[in-house]
């Protein structure tokens, strides 16, 4: 075999280097990306930002407060440069507003509140949560404020609170440098603004439609984080956002907190386990009582609860009880009804945003009542129903029809053969007769023909068997038989 041409060789190791030359490059072009170990170190001065951001569109609930904060950790942890809330809420409760306004002085990494889309309102808790930001933007056509506190009954509370809400106002902006007196009339006079109004106040930083022109917008501010004041300048034009979801368990949670949808499982909840009351079974209510019960538990342990709510709660329970066993021209009913709409009233202390609805409240409570009355209803007819238990009382009375299997009378009744004898000893049981049951005795039923047997039909017993007698013969005369010997 001649050896192969030199060019040819030449050529070869060409392409193998070229090939290899290749590969390592691709893989060192990969690597940087597919590491996935941990953040790319890379220049900071062309590495480009990124923003956590979270969508709140619902009422400041301890739920809120909760998703915020861990927003605001995660952003702190996975080396995020700011944590932007997209914010549209009416409102919530305080002590759920006061642990998101801690949480943002407490963040180490900028906070960014934009009250957005147009036509959203940061109000009330809303509003001193935005005040609190170390950025505060809106977009056109929202407006911000009316942040005086409510009492339980939807009216203004004492100048105390009144005096300690304004103090806590006034002291959030001194440490963000906002407008002081704004800031204050929106606590003690409910004093509102828009984006345009805000702005030249001095009580928002930026006015942007959408978050890209916010983030142009604030490029290059100077902020202060943490508890030790320490001076960031974002960096915020080309920065990637990321989306910071909530997710199935807290968005549960969020809407378990609305006080309608806690009213209505407490009362739905009420209801099941009194039917298990009124006709105990499988458990079947008892099961979906206890859950409906529980999940409304919760809002009641999110929302801000009224110990006379509570009580006109159990009240309510307590009467409709009352109407189970003890049925009549429903007053009871009547009476629960009435209780579980003042339940409905004054259950939870009215907090922007967080108040029960009396479209809710009145059909509910005119609904349980309804279905308690019918509970009652079943209950009665139960009690007073002929018992179905098992032994003698389950038998006697039936009509039922002879087969002759084996050879010996039997009836089929509740899901088994029984052996039959009759009543009238002596007598023989026909196949296909109609008897009824008249007693019991051991294993074996005693019958007799049934009452309701057509008597055109074949008798159900046939007489007993009796031999002929055949007549004694007289003796001939002569005193003895004849044929004796």
């Amino acid at each position: 075999m001649s050896p192969m041409p030199r060019s040819d060789t030449t050529r070869r190791r060409r392409w193998a280097w070229s090939f290899i030359v290749a590969v390592v490059g691709v893989v060192a072009l990969a690597s940087p990306s597919s590491a996935g170990d941990g953040p790319t170190q890379a220049d900071p001065a062309t590495a480009t930002a990124r923003v956590l951001q979270a969508t709140i569109k619902a009422p400041i609930t301890p739920v809120v407060a909760g998703h915020l904060g861990d927003g605001m950790r995660r952003a702190e942890r996975e080396g995020y440069d700011a944590y932007l809330v997209r914010l549209d809420t009416p409102g919530g409760l305080d002590t759920s507003m006061r642990d998101i306004v801690q949480h943002i002085f407490a963040a180490e990494v900028p906070v960014i509140v934009h009250i957005a889309p147009s036509g959203a309102r940061g109000a009330s808790a809303g509003a001193i949560i935005t005040f609190a930001a170390h950025v505060a933007a809106m977009a056109p056509g929202t407006s911000i404020g009316a942040a005086t506190p409510v009492g339980g009954d939807g009216g203004d509370l004492d100048a105390k609170v009144i005096n300690d809400a304004v103090a806590y106002a006034e002291a959030i902006a001194d440490a963000r440098d906002r407008d002081r007196e704004f800031i204050a009339d929106t606590v003690r006079d409910a004093r509102s603004a828009g984006a345009t109004e805000a702005l030249e106040l001095g009580v928002i930083d930026a006015v942007a439609s959408s978050t890209a022109d916010l983030l142009v917008a604030i490029d290059g501010t100077t902020v202060t984080v943490g508890p030790t004041d320490r001076e960031v300048t974002l960096r915020t034009a080309d920065a990637v956002v990321d989306e910071h979801e909530m997710g199935l368990f807290r968005s549960i949670q969020q809407v378990l907190a609305d006080p309608n949808i806690a009213f209505l499982l407490l009362s739905i909840g009420t209801l099941g386990l009194i039917y298990e009351l009124a006709s105990p079974g499988i458990g079947v209510g008892a099961v979906l009582g206890l859950t409906f019960v529980t999940l409304g538990l919760f809002g009641l342990a999110v929302l801000s609860v009224n110990l006379v709510g509570v009580m006109f709660l159990l009240l309510a329970a307590a009467l409709f009880v009352a109407e189970v066993f003890a049925p009549g021209l429903g007053l009871a009913a009547a009476g629960g009804a009435f209780a579980l709409v003042l339940s409905g009233i004054f259950l939870f202390d009215d907090a922007p945003g967080l108040q029960i609805s009396l479209a809710v409240v009145l059909p509910a409570a005119i609904v349980v009542a309804l279905f308690v009355v019918i509970a009652g209803r079943f209950a009665m007819r139960a009690r007073t129903a002929p018992s179905t238990t098992t032994g003698a009382g389950l038998f006697i009375g039936r009509t039922l029809t002879v087969r002759s299997v084996h050879g010996r009378p039997q009836v089929f009744v509740e899901g088994a053969w029984w052996s039959v004898r009759p009543r009238d000893q002596g007598t023989v049981l026909v196949d296909g007769a109609e008897v009824e049951v008249v007693d019991v005795e051991g294993l074996a039923l005693v019958v007799a023909p049934a009452a309701s047997a057509d008597p055109t039909s074949p008798p159900s017993f046939e007489p007993p068997i009796t031999p002929p007698v055949t007549p004694p013969v007289a003796p001939p005369a002569g005193g003895q038989p004849e044929g004796a010997s």
